[in-house]
């Protein structure tokens, strides 16, 4: 093969597929060997991680997958999902309408949740209690961040989120069985009970997916991702059915309404 030939070959690289005519493998798993073997989890798993996980590390993610699939047309990806839908898009243009609005204030607080918490882990390991790891991390978030600390507080669901619960249950159940190691729960229950001092405060879906994203070794920023994954079952449901419902040009207010005008 010439130099220029190779170079060309080598202008993307990658170690997640092996493709040619009539080739597929995946990490070095044929297609046809993963294909009625394993769970959908356990693909995600495959191919941001690198490794197939076991059945009781995929039955973890796939519980913080599902716990976050929706939140229902108030929440602004799902309504920009269903607002494009009635503008005569199709269902694939409504859907990634609906992923793009997940940023970093409406859909980027799993990882920066997880960030906190491997911060606190980072402190832990330099020495300090889970306490004063819990009290310093948050002093220098506040700094950094302001007060809102993220996966925690929900303008629905106060003073508990009833996602959370369930979710540590499992993560509690899973370190039990060793197949994790729980660090990162005692983390994320360390700071609600630091932030609940003075007043009950919800952990959320995304304190409570940090906690499972960081126990199964995802780094932070992989956990927006696995979120944008998981709201996008919510995304093209929701997407689906203002098809089937119909309506055109829909806007965020009935036309009755319109938006306050404020005189210059």
């Amino acid at each position: 093969m010439s130099d220029d030939a190779e170079a060309i070959r080598a202008w993307w690289r990658t170690s997640i597929i092996d493709m040619s005519p009539g080739k597929i493998a995946f990490r070095g798993h044929p297609i046809e060997e993963l294909i009625g073997n394993v769970s959908f989890p356990q693909m995600i798993w495959l191919m941001t991680a690198g490794r197939l996980a076991s059945p009781e590390e995929a039955a973890l993610l796939e519980a913080a997958l599902v716990a976050g699939v929706d939140h229902g047309p108030q929440a602004p990806s799902i309504a920009a999902a269903r607002m494009a839908a009635t503008c005569g898009v199709g269902l694939n243009n409504a859907m990634a309408n609906g992923v793009n609005m997940l940023g970093d204030v409406h859909g980027g607080a799993g990882e920066q949740c997880a960030e906190l918490y491997y911060d606190i882990n980072e402190r832990i390991d330099g020495g300090v209690s889970l306490e004063e790891a819990v009290h310093s991390g948050l002093d220098e978030w506040r700094t950094e961040n302001g007060k809102i600390v993220s996966g925690f507080g929900h303008r629905f669901h106060n003073p508990v989120d009833p996602r959370a619960p369930r979710l540590m249950a499992l993560v509690r159940e899973a370190a039990k069985a060793g197949t994790v190691s729980g660090r990162y729960a005692d983390i994320g229950e360390a700071v609600q009970a630091n932030l609940s001092a003075r007043k009950p405060l919800a952990m959320n879906i995304d304190g409570a997916t940090a906690v499972i994203f960081c126990e199964l070794g995802f780094p932070a920023p992989l956990s927006r991702g696995l979120f944008c994954l998981s709201r996008s079952v919510g995304i093209l449901s929701h997407a689906w059915e203002q098809m089937q419902q119909g309506g055109r040009n829909k806007g965020p207010m009935p036309p009755a309404y319109l938006p306050k005008y404020d005189k210059v």
